[in-house]
């Protein structure tokens, strides 16, 4: 029977802070974990732009497989942060190192697009949450800036292909992760050669796409130390991390998601795309999820904001860690400053605390003063977005919505899971964190067969991962919040 052999599944799971790789063994319908390497991934600046160092993690991945004990492996795969891609030359060379989605070159980039094409004709076409990271934006960057470059290549895939690609020599896009370029149409499932050729941008380019579960190829000979996992298969898991970390759970009908991290995605699993002027209206995505499904969705700052108040304080000297922000959090005034968290003021600033002051002068509200205060503000305001985003959702879908699923590293943060409920009103589940490896190996484990069905790869992660839950307390004063916070959102700052 499916689910009762033992087989074992190598998962990379590459953040926008750290990339880390795990083993996943199935042995009598139970999965366990391990992780087995862990490194760094941070950005690199040089001639005033910013890049991924793909060379560097190409090193730890390759570290990583000489570190895996097993004789055989079932398969190998890369999940990975939307948006970002990879040029490939006439002799499959990386041109340059990937871009990084917060260079600053998207952001007048999204205004030129937008002069060009209509909001509403972009939109439509692909279903995408217009947002200035969006892959589409970054190429038209890219032709616009370093044209001889785009010339160059002759494929373009997306950051976890490349991966794929260079263990195993074939260059495809994986489904889930083109769906986040917003050149994909949601329900052709194939590139918008019309959009790219509106804009002058090489329509030739783009990869051929493959669906979540194929297998892209086998581990080439001399990638890895270990001789024994040469001809290992490669397979394309649902390649975008959101769409791995939500293939692990059940989020559908009356539960939402929450996938918490850098950047929080709520949302709800479809069966297909909405693509309505509502939709549209408040701007939620159509991201393509495994097994035929879609993720209706929008993207929130997330713990962006907290991660950086700590670089910003351990440069001053003072570390922090974030059990330590937790409890001063609990113990600093409620509602004494909030902030818009997708405000522009927040995406890419030299110094966090200094902007998060910056908004509070902006809005007549007392700053924070010490870094449990900042980090109360930073949670609190998260969690009154994402009532927001889920009173918006209900509204899109017409489904109510009286649970919300999270998962992802933010899962452990007790504080944020309580707020959420608290602001929500709802019961929050708390896990699995790390839902995104979990997914990877479930679609490892259903193109092998090791599991029969989407529904019984989630069983299996069910009964082998509990979830912590959080009922709501007191959402009387979260009410009157949210009253408050409104108007902040309302200020457009």
């Amino acid at each position: 029977m499916p689910g009762t052999t033992t087989e074992t599944y190598l998962a990379f799971d590459l953040g926008a802070e750290s990339g880390r790789a795990f083993l996943g063994s199935l042995r009598e319908g139970k999965l366990d974990i391990r992780e087995i390497h862990r490194f760094a991934n941070e950005p690199v600046e040089y001639g005033g732009t910013m890049h991924w160092d793909a060379p560097r993690i190409w090193l730890e991945i390759r570290k990583s497989l000489a570190a895996v004990d097993s004789p055989r492996l079932a398969g190998i795969g890369v999940d990975a942060w939307g948006v970002d891609y990879a040029l490939l030359g006439q002799r499959g060379e990386l041109l340059l190192n990937p871009f990084h989605y917060r260079d600053l070159r998207n952001v007048s980039a999204f205004e030129q697009v937008q002069a060009l094409v209509p909001r509403a004709d972009i939109y439509r076409a692909t279903g995408i949450q217009l947002m200035a990271i969006n892959t589409l934006y970054q190429l038209y960057a890219a032709q616009r800036d370093t044209p001889d470059i785009l010339a160059a290549a002759e494929k373009m895939i997306m950051m976890p292909d490349l991966f794929h690609y260079w263990m195993t020599g074939n260059a495809v896009c994986e489904y889930t992760d083109a769906s986040t370029t917003q050149f994909m149409n949601p329900v052709t499932r194939k590139w918008d050669t019309n959009l790219l050729d509106r804009l002058g941008l090489p329509s030739r380019l783009p990869a051929e796409i493959v669906e979540p579960g194929s297998i892209v190829g086998h581990l080439l000979p001399g990638i890895s130390r270990n001789a024994s996992l040469n001809g290992t298969p490669v397979i394309a898991p649902g390649s975008h991390d959101t769409a791995s970390a939500v293939a692990a759970i059940t989020a559908r009908g009356n539960a939402a998601f929450i996938s918490s991290g850098t950047w929080s995605l709520i949302g709800t699993e479809l069966t297909a795309p909405i693509l309505s002027d509502e939709a549209m209206k408040f701007n939620f995505t159509n991201e393509g999820g495994v097994c035929g499904t879609t993720r209706l969705l929008k993207n929130v700052m997330g713990l962006w904001m907290l991660q950086c108040c700590r670089r910003a304080w351990s440069a001053a000297g003072r570390e922090f860690d974030y059990a330590q922000l937790t409890d001063e959090a609990e113990k600093a005034a409620p509602f004494r400053s909030l902030v818009s968290p997708d405000s522009g003021l927040f995406l890419s600033p030299a110094d966090m605390p200094a902007a998060i002051d910056e908004f509070c002068r902006k809005t007549d509200q007392p700053c924070p003063d010490t870094p449990g205060a900042y980090t109360r503000a930073i949670l609190e305001s998260l969690s009154l977005k994402y009532r927001v985003i889920l009173q918006a959702m209900a509204s899109v879908t017409g489904q109510t919505v009286d649970q919300i699923r999270v998962i992802g590293g933010g899962s452990k943060s007790r504080l944020l899971n309580q707020f959420t409920a608290d602001a929500t009103a709802m019961r929050v589940l708390a896990g699995p964190t790390e839902a995104a490896v979990l997914g990877n190996i479930g679609v490892q484990m259903l193109a092998t067969g090791s599991a029969g069905s989407l529904e019984e790869m989630r069983a299996i992660v069910e009964r082998s991962f509990p979830v912590d839950v959080y009922e709501p307390r007191d959402t009387e004063a979260w009410n009157r919040a949210a009253v408050r916070f409104g108007q902040y959102e309302a200020a457009g700052i």
